[in-house]
Formats: C-alpha cells, structure tokens, sequence
C-alpha cells in the first residue's frame, strides 16, 4: 500500500498485523447512559488500550512496515501526547530508536509516558513553532522514518482497526449501528473508522466530534476544501487541538461522513465524570469528546457506537472532574 486513499480492505490488513500485539478492548453498555441519551449506546473502550489509547495501532501498522534497515535508523514523530507514547512503545517492542516532537505544555503523563519507553524528546512551543517543519528536519538529520499522527495512509489503516473490532462484535450478535461518533483533531481516527464500520454496516452514519474553536472539520465540509485555523483558543482537549485536518484523511471525510459535532469544555468534564461513575473507566478530555457529543446532541438512530479514544489524564484534572456530580 502505498500513501494514497487506503480502504476497508487496508484496514482489515492492519488488523490482522497488529491484533497479536494489542488489546481487544470491550464494548461497554449502561442502562442509565441508554435512557439519559434515549438510544442503546455501545462504547469501545479504547482508553484500556495499550499505551492507553487508540494511537498504538496506527504507529504500530506503520513501523512494523517498515524494511530492517529502515527501523535501524529510528523514527520520528510529532504529538501532542497519545501518539507520542504509541510510537515510543512501538518503537522499544521493536527495537529501534524513537524521537518524539511534543508541545511544551503538554499533560504531564502523557510526557512522562513517552520518556518512561525510552523515547527521545523535542520540546516546542504551540504558538510559534512548526511542529512538522521541526520533525522533518530531526528526520532529515538522523535519516529516519516519520511515522505522522494522522495523515498516511498506514496509520489511518491502522486507526480503523478500533471501529473494525466494534463493528465485527456486534455484527456477531445481530446488531446494527445506525451511528458511530468519534473524536477528531487531524482525522485519522474518524476516517479509518469509517472505512471499517462502513464495510460492515454501509448506512451507519459518521460524526466527528471537535472541541469549540476547532472546528477545522465542520469548516472544511461546509467549504468543500480543507480550513487551517489561525487561532488557538484554550480547550481541555489537548489532543484535539490540529489546526487542519490531513488531506488525506479529509479526502475520506468528505466522501464518508454525516458531519461534525462542537462540544464545550463543559459537555466533556460531564463525559469524563459519566464515563467513572457509570462505566467505571478514566476518561482524559480528548478521549471523551465523542461521549460529549452525545450528551449535548441527540442522535438519530436507535443505535449508537462510540469510541473512547483514550484515558490519559493528569490526576489533577481527573480529580476535579470527579468531584462534578452527574445528572442521568
């Protein structure tokens, strides 16, 4: 495969290269969930993934095609957090040197998660830096490989795992989603799932979910053509904070999705303390986007998958997210 539009059959390719190195992570249910939103809701629970994120399968499909002598001149990556951990864990499986581009600012555990699996990291600053110029020239220096968080095709395969196994576990139980909700930054969660959940239910609807004042996504399907932000207002969602969605995955969302959905700070702090009271799972705030949405939009359907996409949260935050009481 080469770094064009991947498919469906890309998708179910990674899955079968990657499965005997990850989780298969549950599908949660909650009964109080299902009659606050008013439909059944099914959520893959990816925040008890490896890493504590999706992002291990889309780093891990990438390296592990690269050739041996490729892997023995390392890798470079840039993230703001959950990708960074995933390549570096992939990278210490596999045996080759990992440097890592992360914002200043980043949470603490997700810098101390990167460094803990040997990663090497790149400090630089959200409002004046170019993250990719940065990475490409390390990768230029060090005659590395980049393994991008979003936007090759490899890592969109990769990606859609996630939704793949969701779509495949209810499929075995004869039940249909009518909608799946993800959370967006670059899209490449969003795209490869829906090249996977289409593949086995064709009229399930596909949402993005964005932070408030990173709606690069709803912009560019109202435009016809991919939005760069030129602002970056504070969001709990770290990880959502991409000022554009990838050509690539962006060229899969314009065919493939419903549309995109804005959530506050507030619909996620709700999310992330639902998601422990009554799924008994931590939720970091960009990892509860998708829940977010829900709770702020009904959706159609009498079905609903949802991807919790990670679980990453400093305590500080989590602590005072838990002390919010919930209304359900």
């Amino acid at each position: 495969m080469q770094n064009l539009l991947p498919t469906a059959d890309d998708v179910a390719e990674a899955h079968l290269r990657i499965r005997d190195w990850i989780v298969e992570t549950p599908v949660l249910e909650s009964d109080a969930l299902n009659r606050r939103i008013g439909a059944r809701v099914l959520l893959k629970a990816e925040c008890l993934q490896r890493g504590g994120s999706f992002k291990i399968r889309g780093a891990l499909n990438r390296i592990l095609q690269l050739k041996a002598d490729e892997r023995s001149a390392g890798v470079v990556a840039f993230s703001s957090g959950n990708h960074a951990q995933a390549v570096a864990i992939a990278a210490r499986w596999l045996g080759c040197r990992a440097t890592i581009v992360m914002p200043r600012d980043a949470p603490r555990a997700k810098l101390e998660g990167t460094r803990s699996n040997g990663a090497e990291i790149v400090l630089y600053d959200r409002e004046r830096d170019d993250r990719e110029a940065i990475a490409a020239r390390l990768a230029a220096e060090q005659g590395a490989s980049l393994v991008p968080p979003f936007d090759h095709a490899q890592v969109i395969a990769g990606q859609g795992t996630a939704a793949l196994e969701l779509g495949r576990a209810l499929a075995l139980k004869h039940v249909a989603l009518d909608a799946l909700y993800t959370p967006c930054s670059g899209g490449g969660l969003v795209a490869g799932s829906a090249l996977a959940i289409k593949s086995i239910f064709a009229d399930c609807a596909v949402y993005a979910a964005e932070p408030v004042g990173y709606t690069r996504l709803a912009e560019s399907l109202k435009a016809g053509e991919r939005c760069v932000l030129s602002a970056h207002p504070p969001t709990l969602c770290d990880g959502l904070r991409a000022p554009a969605v990838g050509a690539i995955t962006f060229a899969i969302h314009r065919r493939d999705l419903a549309g995109a959905v804005a959530v506050d700070d507030d619909a996620v702090l709700e999310a992330m303390a639902l998601a422990a009271e009554h799924l008994k799972v931590v939720l970091e705030p960009s990892g509860a986007a998708a829940l977010a949405a829900l709770l702020r939009h009904a959706p159609q359907g009498d079905c609903v998958g949802v991807i919790l996409s990670g679980g990453n949260v400093d305590p500080e935050l989590l602590s005072k997210c838990l002390t919010r009481r919930t209304t359900i």
